[in-house]
This record gives C-alpha cells, sequence and structure tokens, in this order.
C-alpha cells in the first residue's frame, strides 16, 4: 500500500481502511510489523506516500491522544506567535486526568515543561487561567453534594463579578480551576439564583478577548463537552473555506475518547448527522478518511 520504487501509485484507501477502522494499540502493531517487514519505519513511509489534509489525519492517528494532544500544544507556541484558538481549546476542554497526562507526554517528547512553555507564550489573566488549568489542581468529583459549599461559590462568582465594577478575575480563576465538574455544574444552576445573567452571559459581559474565550470554552464544557465538541465542529465546516485545521483536530483527537457522543449530540442540536455535513463541506480522501473514523450513522 505504501510502495514508492518505481511507478507504482499509493493506495490511499487501502491506507484510510486499515489504519482509522483500527485502534492506536493496533496501529502501533501495524507499524511494528511493517517495519519488521519492510525494514523501513512505517511513519517515514506514511509521510512519503501522503500529502495535504489527509496525511495531516493519518499522521496524528499514529499518535496516542495524549501524544497527539501534546504535540498540538507545541505547534500552538513553537515558532513565531501564538495559536491561542489550538491552545484554548485543548487546554480548557480536556479533563484533570487527561492534563495529568499530557504533561508528562509533553515533558517526554519535546524535554519542556508544559507550564513554562505556556507562561512564556502568554501574558496577564489569559496566562494565570491557562496555569491554574496546567496546574492540575481540580478536585475529584465527591459522592457528598455540599450544598454550602455550591452557594458560597455561587456566591462568590457573582460577587466577583457582576455584582461590582470591574471583575475581580482571580476569584474566578481558582473557582472554576479547582472545583469539581459535577460540582461546577451545581454552582452554575445555584448562580442565577443570584445574577440576572447565567454564567456565560456573565462572562460575556465581564471579560474579553482570550480569557473570555477561555472561559467560556470551560464553561460550555462543565455542562456538555460532547455538545462544545460538536458545536466547534459546526462552524468550522460551516463557516467559508472550511476549518480543516478544526475538523482534523476534533475528529483525530476525540476518535478514541467521545467521538460517538459528540455524533449523537451534533445530530440532536442540528438536526442532520455529523456524517453528513462532512459529505457535504469536505471532499476527496480527506472525507473518506473522516468519515470512517465518524464510523456509520447510528
Amino acid at each position: 500500500m505504501l510502495e514508492t520504487q518505481g511507478e507504482q501509485r499509493v493506495d490511499e484507501q487501502t491506507i484510510i481502511d486499515v489504519l482509522t477502522k483500527r485502534t492506536y494499540a493496533q496501529r502501533r502493531e501495524i507499524a511494528f510489523a511493517y517495519e519488521r517487514r519492510t525494514k523501513k519505519d512505517m511513519i517515514s513511509a506514511l509521510k512519503g506516500a501522503l500529502s495535504g489534509t489527509l496525511e495531516t489525519v493519518i499522521l496524528g492517528l499514529m499518535k496516542s491522544t495524549t501524544q497527539y494532544d501534546a504535540s498540538e500544544i507545541r505547534g500552538s507556541i513553537k515558532g513565531l506567535g501564538t495559536d491561542e484558538e489550538t491552545l484554548i481549546e485543548i487546554l480548557c476542554s480536556r479533563s484533570n486526568a487527561e492534563l495529568v497526562e499530557i504533561k508528562s507526554v509533553y515533558k517526554e517528547l519535546f524535554k519542556k515543561d508544559l507550564d513554562k512553555d505556556v507562561a512564556g507564550d502568554t501574558s496577564g489573566n489569559f496566562a494565570k487561567l491557562l496555569l491554574a488549568l496546567v496546574q492540575t489542581k481540580r478536585a475529584d468529583a465527591s459522592a457528598v453534594v455540599d450544598y454550602q459549599k455550591i452557594d458560597d461559590d455561587a456566591r462568590a462568582l457573582y460577587d466577583a463579578g457582576v455584582r461590582i465594577k470591574g471583575t475581580d478575575v482571580p476569584t474566578w480563576i481558582s473557582i472554576m480551576s479547582e472545583r469539581s465538574v459535577p460540582h461546577l455544574q451545581k454552582v452554575f444552576q445555584r448562580y442565577k439564583s443570584y445574577s440576572p445573567y447565567d454564567m456565560q452571559e456573565s462572562i460575556e459581559k465581564e471579560v474579553k478577548g482570550d480569557l473570555k474565550r477561555s472561559f467560556l470554552v470551560l464553561v460550555q464544557c462543565f455542562e456538555n463537552k460532547q455538545l462544545f465538541f460538536a458545536r466547534r465542529l459546526n462552524e468550522a465546516m460551516k463557516s467559508k473555506g472550511a476549518k480543516e485545521k478544526i475538523v482534523t483536530r476534533i475528529i483525530v483527537s476525540r476518535c478514541e475518547v467521545d467521538l460517538k457522543k459528540i455524533c449523537s449530540e451534533y445530530k440532536s442540536n442540528f438536526g442532520q448527522s455529523l456524517q453528513k455535513t462532512i459529505t457535504e463541506h469536505t471532499k476527496g480522501d480527506y472525507q473518506t478518511a473522516l468519515l470512517s473514523l465518524c464510523g456509520p450513522e447510528e
């Protein structure tokens, strides 16, 4: 499928079929077997054989979910300028457990500390929020519901924002980076009994720029992470010049995590399947690979 001697053509369809229909563990096995048989490195062979968006998808699949996330973060802060959109999407949507793994793999792959890289590339409250998330101090979900603490946090979020002139951002950061997700879901419900605006509306009113975008991603993910990704995919595909980068990143990074649930949120939210939207807005081998990762419509 990857023969490059002479004029044999690359069989993209076989590459797509074999690699998108397997788990990462199986893809690793295939790569080892390929190397044993051909004495060549399969990833180099894939790079030589493929190009464009299909190459990006297939090479992404040759990394574990954590390696992929770590590489995407590294790519967003390396070189000139920062790709804040990628940085925000990954750091603000990953669970505490995922971030713990990302930090360790990041160090392994790049011999650098994630927190230092993030600090060196961002500034102000935006940097403080991302660093608080990277410190992975989020509490685990507890079996006990602490109604007093829910009320205290809801009140503190209101007192630090909508109730005063200006915004006490550090209070928002500490609550949103240290409390468990089920606790925060209840805090945002309770918040509505203090504030005339819900949490997302309050964020829109109180802060701006990258800080606003980060808080919004966090809150949307606390409320329904798969719906957040479904909406991102919809925006990316419906926008002029489909933003392949975002589509690729979400589908590749979530294909072994929660892509099936993202597909079902997509359908119930937009009234048509993600697969149909992919068919309408992408083409060629790239489309084939994405559809294969999504699997058949449920």
